[in-house]
């Protein structure tokens, strides 16, 4: 057997001995929470190796959540208790001049004019929205950036065309949120919100507009404008990086 597992080992790919020797070592606390793991340069030594292949291995470490990269800094050991270096309070308010905002205070910026479209509602989000699936709906496609494009998210309105319905905006588009809360707000609805999160891993395209690293997750958000009679108009998707963020939602009796 032992003769067995040397060969296995000395099959196996470099950067994944290297991931393995790593791992033990966080496990068994030889390298600390908070604490930087070797450097690539002593990595690459150790195992003779390219500094690319000892980033293949740190890639799969970071994946699986137990170490993350700073810039300039490398891999530190991922600790439970750390605090993120962002915080966005999450909940929506209304402005002295009737204006929606988001409760981070956050000015995003459109990368480019949001792409405008015609979809149909798929199940999940008509069960959101308590129409039928495949209901027409308006919807906003933007990129934005915050912090001189240091923050990223995605950003996706969707608004039925039934609860346009004799107003206005049945044959003119309303405008995408936050701007839409207000035209809702004009057609005479008293707006509440609630917001579904979740994680998951992001599309390819996703993970290339977020500047996501190998291996990270976003938060999607699902957030339900609903107006008179509980009716639900509108729908908001965002798609924030998962990594070193907390989301705080202030919750009062």
């Amino acid at each position: 057997m032992p003769t067995k597992k040397r060969s296995e080992q000395e099959q196996q790919p470099k950067y994944r001995a290297i991931a393995d020797y790593l791992r033990e070592g966080i496990l068994n606390g030889t390298f600390p929470e908070g604490r930087p793991v070797p450097s690539e340069d002593k990595l690459a030594e150790l195992f003779k190796v390219t500094r690319p292949t000892v980033r293949q291995g740190i890639a799969e470490l970071r994946a699986s959540g137990l170490v993350e990269v700073m810039a300039g800094r490398g891999a530190f050991v991922r600790s439970l208790h750390s605090r993120p270096s962002l915080t966005r309070p999450r909940g929506v308010r209304r402005t002295a001049e009737g204006q929606y905002v988001d409760a981070d205070g956050i000015s995003w910026t459109d990368a480019e004019p949001p792409t405008a479209t015609r979809t149909d509602a798929p199940l999940a989000l008509a069960e959101l929205l308590r129409i039928p699936p495949g209901e027409p709906m308006f919807t906003y496609d933007v990129l934005q950036t915050a912090d001189a494009g240091r923050l990223r998210q995605l950003h996706r309105t969707y608004v039925p065309f039934s609860v346009l319905a004799g107003t206005k905006y049945e044959e003119t588009a309303p405008p995408p949120a936050p701007a839409l809360y207000a035209a809702l707000a004009g057609l005479g609805h008293e707006l509440t919100f609630a917001e579904h999160v979740r994680t998951r891993m992001p599309l390819p395209d996703q993970a290339k507009a977020l500047h996501l690293g190998e291996g990270m997750p976003v938060f999607q958000l699902l957030r339900v404008a609903t107006g008179n009679n509980s009716r639900p108009l509108a729908l908001e998707e965002l798609h924030l990086p998962g990594s070193d963020l907390d989301l705080v939602y202030d919750l009062r009796p």
